[in-house]
């Protein structure tokens, strides 16, 4: 069992009462991840004709034991939308004195974020009249400490495609936008957008300074790696927990200004709620695709593809999905076992 999920089953009831309703909801999904509680699916073989029954997975997006393979699916599907251009990543920060709003209503806070975000790199492309931008944003919420520190990440593919004219334009490879001029924009329509909405208000002290990253990142895939890690499987790998000892729980994180390993330690009902206070609220997208590749725009990004000569890759996922999906080595023989049924406890 995961170690955090054991924590959970020690100190649960106790913790209840702390928690809002979406980690309240994620916390009893873990508890019966895995257990009889949960089900179990019906395996056979057809060559021994063994029979074997393993408990189901509670699927939730936070579970530390569950969701692997929608990491490495979503990573093998953006991999497949890789471009041989030049890639940035965007980092737009929100304040420490907005964090009140992001634990009071995040899933509010969060949408704007993404909104704001987005129409803002839309909008700088847009004056250079060169074509629409390509990017994917995705959600984090925490700091290397595990503090609630919400950002979003938002990689760039560097080149605009031109609908009307139906070209690809090449864009300075180490140059994307002025992140000055972005940190500033930024923090102007956000405080618009919340000042709009109903359900929030802002506080009386607000920086003048808002933070916004803007650097090259190589051809991708590595920042791809490192925006998959924390996606659907919590925000605290297992193997990070160093020790659960003596009513305390110390993990490890990597400083970002020394770039060595330090350990926190925690009282373990706040370590607990350290770590659930990035449940993400219910029905609320951590990853989103914009421009050339979003979903929809599949012919749009071929013909990009087909501009820069990039070969018709096989869609590796899929075929993954079915070889695999439903199949695990027999224990008797190692051939082939098949999922023959799914029973639920009532």
């Amino acid at each position: 069992m995961s170690t955090f999920i054991d924590l959970l089953h020690q100190h649960g009831a106790e913790l209840a009462p702390l928690l809002g309703a979406d980690a309240k909801r994620a916390m009893y999904a873990m508890l019966r991840c895995k257990t009889e509680q949960q089900g179990h699916s019906h395996w056979q073989c057809n060559s021994c004709q063994h029979h074997d029954q393993r408990p189901l997975s509670c699927g939730h997006r936070h579970c530390p034991q569950c969701q692997h393979h929608c990491t490495t699916g979503w990573l093998a599907r953006q991999q497949q939308k890789l471009l041989p251009v030049a890639y940035f990543m965007v980092t737009f920060t929100l304040p420490y004195e907005l964090r009140a709003l992001a634990r009071s209503h995040p899933k509010a806070l969060y949408q704007i974020m993404f909104k704001v975000a987005s129409s803002l790199l839309k909008d700088f492309a847009k004056r250079q009249n060169k074509g629409e931008l390509g990017f994917t944003a995705v959600l984090h919420t925490h700091s290397r400490q595990r503090n609630l520190h919400p950002h979003l990440h938002v990689l760039v593919a560097g080149g605009r495609y031109h609908r009307a004219k139906q070209q690809w334009h090449h864009t300075n490879q180490q140059y994307l936008f002025n992140a000055i001029a972005l940190a500033k924009v930024w923090r102007g329509r956000m405080l618009d957008a919340i000042n709009q909405h109903k359900a929030l208000s802002l506080p009386k002290a607000i920086p003048a300074k808002w933070v916004v990253d803007c650097r090259r990142v190589g051809f991708g895939l590595p920042a791809l790696q490192y925006l998959s890690r924390y996606l659907y499987r919590g925000v605290l790998p297992d193997k990070d927990i160093i020790s659960t000892h003596n009513g305390q729980v110390s993990f490890r994180y990597q400083d970002s200004q020394s770039h060595t390993s330090k350990i926190r330690t925690l009282p373990t009902l706040q370590f607990l709620t350290l770590i659930l206070q990035h449940v993400l609220p219910k029905g609320l997208q951590r990853v989103r695709d914009y421009g050339f590749l979003r979903g929809n725009a599949k012919q749009v990004l071929r013909r990009i593809q087909l501009l820069l000569r990039v070969p018709q890759r096989v869609n590796l996922t899929a075929l993954q999905t079915d070889n695999n999906s439903a199949t695990r080595p027999c224990p008797c023989c190692q051939h082939p076992m098949h999922c023959i049924g799914v029973s639920r406890t009532s």
